[in-house]
């Protein structure tokens, strides 16, 4: 942390490509508002001169605005001097009434837990603050770019920009040329246009997000390890293609993208951007359908499944369970979020349902509840549809219409309620007669993650 720390107060005072006369004078810049304290007050907090801390702090108890607290809970971790930061945590917790009991979160979920002031410069602040341990993270918030997510929200995630390094067109190997899996192990199961991919859990964890092309189109698997999902999406958006990356932060415990060519952040559950030069345009990537799954029920289901390699590049220690086995091992949270609602443990696997037929709404179905229904029919806005379960868990969702099905036998035959027989494809189901139910998008995710971005979710338990 010590090292950390004073990358952080260079930052402040000589950012990378600053002089130290244009740092001083851009932390000094009067604020949009005058309420609200400049950010040299807050950057002297940081600096190696305890007595100038000491005033800066002062100042800005004396002078408290409430958009202060913003800024001050995330220097916590960053101010130098003890005695000076025994001095932060004090003002925080009069102005806040919570204790710090070793961790910022009770001090975020009470920022979280009302809309409050802004400070005008806190995409600035932010800047300033986090440019030091990678340059580029200037690109996401200099400008004073639009949003519509909270600044205050977006959290560092401990890593540089890509750190957690996406996998680009990874080699894939026949699934007989994968005996290092093991039948039990999590797969992500993806089929487009009869070409079939299996991703390992265990490989992703170290990567969190792939790019490849799949049946002829540009996709990226999305795997925020934090919230449990992976979304599939189609990158493309009226014929432009969006290269992804992983940006480093965090909004509510989940990973923000960002895209090469505007350095905007996006949402990885509604692949919108949230903040930055794209915010507005009204893109949005396409989800696409994918299965979480074993290895056994996949590779039985199709054995010309083509599975991702070992040989990623990349040096890794891709045994199953060895990345984030103490956060998985838990029910407990690595960063806060707003809100949690305990109707089901916080990393409860949900199958989360987001359609274009029913913009606006959101559904969660706990994995616990389908397990036990192989069959189970509901409803999102207008839309009927029907989950299949098999014996490993997987879930596949498909429109019903005006079907009522009533069983299958958990591999290639569905049944409806007047004796029609259906074939299970992952991209639909078909009945003798040729008519087609499509498969819609859908994947499992930590249920504390899918209500932290969708509070007003539909929970099905």
């Amino acid at each position: 942390m010590d090292d950390l720390r004073r990358r952080l107060i260079a930052a402040l005072w000589l950012p990378a490509g600053f002089s130290p006369t244009r740092v001083v004078a851009q932390a000094a810049r009067p604020p949009a508002r005058p309420s609200a304290l400049p950010l040299s007050d807050f950057a002297a907090l940081i600096a190696d001169d305890e007595t100038k801390a000491s005033a800066a702090l002062a100042r800005i108890g004396a002078q408290w605005h409430e958009s202060s607290a913003a800024l001050l809970i995330e220097m916590v971790h960053h101010v130098r001097s003890r005695r000076v930061l025994r001095g932060v945590m004090a003002l925080i917790e009069t102005r806040t009434g919570k204790a710090f009991d070793g961790s910022v979160d009770p001090w975020y979920e009470w920022l979280w837990s009302a809309e409050r002031p802004v400070h005008p410069e806190l995409a600035h602040f932010k800047t300033l603050l986090y440019a030091p341990i990678d340059s580029r993270f200037a690109e996401y918030f200099e400008g004073r770019p639009k949003t519509i997510i909270r600044l205050d929200e977006i959290r560092w995630g401990g890593v540089r920009r890509d750190g957690i390094p996406p996998l680009k067109n990874p080699a894939m190997v026949a699934a007989g040329q994968a005996p290092w899996l093991d039948g039990d192990d999590i797969v992500f199961g993806v089929a487009i246009n009869g070409d079939l991919r299996a991703y390992p859990k265990r490989i992703l964890a170290w990567h969190e997000m792939f790019k490849d092309r799949i049946g002829g189109r540009e996709l990226a698997g999305v795997y925020c390890t934090l919230c449990g999902a992976l979304v599939l999406y189609d990158v493309t958006v009226n014929g432009v293609q969006h290269e992804l990356g992983t940006s480093g932060f965090l909004y509510r415990s989940n990973k923000l993208m960002y895209d090469h060519a505007t350095k905007s952040l996006w949402s990885t559950l509604t692949g919108t951007p949230v903040v930055g030069a794209l915010v507005g345009k009204g893109i949005e990537l396409q989800p696409l359908y994918v299965v979480t799954t074993t290895w056994k029920e996949w590779r039985q289901r199709h054995p010309d499944t083509q599975v991702l390699s070992l040989d990623t590049g990349h040096r890794r220690d891709y045994s199953e369970g060895t990345a984030y086995r103490d956060y998985f091992a838990t029910d407990r949270l690595m960063f806060s979020v707003p809100a949690r609602d305990d109707r089901l443990p916080n990393k409860a696997e949900v199958l989360a349902l987001r359609v274009p037929h029913a913009p606006g709404e959101t559904l969660a179905i706990a994995a616990d509840f389908l397990a036990s229904r192989p069959v189970y029919q509901g409803r999102i806005g207008a839309l009927r549809f029907v989950v299949l379960t098999d014996g490993s868990g997987a879930n596949r969702v498909y429109e019903a219409v005006d079907v009522a099905f009533v069983g299958w036998d958990q591999m290639a035959t569905a049944r409806d309620d007047v004796g029609g027989n259906w074939t299970v494809g992952e991209a639909a189901l078909t009945s003798t007669t040729g008519k087609a139910l499509k498969r819609l998008p859908a994947h499992r995710a930590f249920w504390f993650g899918w209500h932290a971005a969708f509070p007003a979710t539909r929970l099905v338990k």
